[in-house]
């Protein structure tokens, strides 16, 4: 299946519902049910990898799959590995290509029973709950926050609690803060300096939460605003003071002449028609690498020259990240260079013969979807196969769209 995103034939405004951080919503259930589960959890994310989660997390059965759900898969490897609990946990046939070795290792070295059941170091895994001692221990930073933030959940409690240091240069830091703040909430303490985190055993405590909208979402209404030649939103439940590192969406785009007002409920985006944009960019995604393929396209398309770094994790998500936008900006005339270890993605404004044809593959990956939808502000239209992986993270987003005035046509 493949959709047809069509240009509004008026300018596009009105009030977006955005989806709830899965980000936040996963860590929580985690929280939670290590405190066995007593909270109250409210506007929780009604995303695929938060229904992935939660389904693993209630289900009976000992095999758990975790679909392609990265934070459910890292998440509850920690938690079922320090539980009492026999499970055999799966996924995808793209998760079992994704690394966990460096976080099992972790595991292993603090007396958890992990055995693989395919190839080494990668899903699925076979866990054998049982009590774990914490104490001092070092991991690699630079592979995921992921390994990190699942060692950090179950730290409060595992004997000893835990020492962690953090070797190498560390990925999403923003994410591991985000962890260390809603434990925090919940009742753990942590101090962290330097490269050194260190978590006393203790306890968390039941409480009750609500969940703000996801500004990763939010990105893509930023790309439109940018795209159009006006446009204004309203995204409800986002804050200036949120504990997501793609809050700086914002900023970022505040450089493309999108404008953003902080009311009492949300905020309010809208095109500034008097803002001057930059002819080059030049940005660290270290602490926000979800928002590269939103940036991308809207620069191309906008014809800024940009130099990105901070892109390593991008090989080892959904897809490689880099190759695919490489590929697919490809057909609509834009030639970008990235690095093959991942460590920069730009374009010096290098252009060749459009695809007439060009059809935007997704690769199995939501924000290839997302990213590449407001294109259709510039081309006019633009063909999107396999549309529905938006479910993965932001389940309404076509309808959102429709809304919004974009024609949205089934092929």
């Amino acid at each position: 299946m493949a959709y047809l995103i069509s240009k509004p034939s008026v300018s596009p405004s009105g009030r977006i519902i955005l989806p709830s951080s899965k980000s936040i919503s996963n860590r929580l259930l985690i929280i939670d049910a290590l405190t066995g589960s007593g909270g109250v959890l409210n506007n929780l994310a009604e995303s695929d990898d938060t229904l992935l989660m939660k389904r693993a997390l209630q289900t009976r059965n000992m095999e758990k799959n975790t679909g392609p759900a990265g934070t459910a898969m890292r998440f509850l490897t920690a938690f079922y590995a320090a539980g009492n609990q026999e499970v055999i946990l799966t996924g995808s046939e793209r998760m079992k290509k994704r690394p966990i070795g460096e976080l099992v290792g972790a595991l292993v070295k603090m007396g958890a029973d992990i055995s693989y059941l395919g190839e080494p170091g990668f899903p699925p895994l076979k866990i054998r709950g049982r009590t774990l001692k914490g104490g001092s221990l070092s991991v690699d930073g630079s592979i995921s926050s992921q390994f990190i933030s699942a060692l950090l959940m179950i730290a409060p409690m595992i004997k000893n609690g835990l020492d962690l240091e953090l070797q190498g240069e560390l990925v999403s830091a923003s994410y591991i803060r985000m962890t260390l703040e809603l434990m925090r909430q919940w009742g753990a303490e942590y101090a962290w300096k330097d490269n050194r985190i260190n978590i006393p055993e203790g306890r968390y405590q039941s409480r009750s939460y609500t969940v703000e909208s996801d500004w990763s979402a939010a990105s893509y209404w930023y790309a439109i605003t940018a795209l159009a030649d006006k446009a204004s939103f309203e995204l409800p439940g986002l804050f200036k003071n949120s504990l997501q590192g793609d809050a700086v969406v914002s900023e970022l785009f505040s450089k493309l002449a999108v404008k953003t007002e902080y009311l009492q409920e949300g905020v309010r985006i809208s095109r500034n028609a008097d803002g001057k944009t930059p002819e080059f960019i030049q940005f660290d995604f270290t602490l926000c690498p979800d928002l590269v393929q939103t940036l991308v396209p809207v620069l191309c398309a906008s014809g800024i020259k940009f130099h990105f770094t901070g892109t390593r994790t991008l090989l080892i998500k959904e897809t490689n990240r880099i190759f695919a936008l490489q590929r697919e900006l490809k057909k609509f005339g834009y030639n970008l260079k990235g690095g093959r270890d991942g460590s920069f993605l730009e374009w010096s404004g290098e252009v060749s013969r459009k695809d007439p044809d060009g059809i935007v593959e997704t690769y199995h990956d939501h924000r290839m979807a997302m990213a590449f939808a407001p294109l259709c502000l510039k081309f006019g239209k633009i063909v999107i196969k396999d549309p529905e992986v938006v479910t993965k993270s932001y389940p309404a987003y076509w309808s959102e769209l429709k809304r919004a005035g974009f024609g949205i046509d089934e092929i």
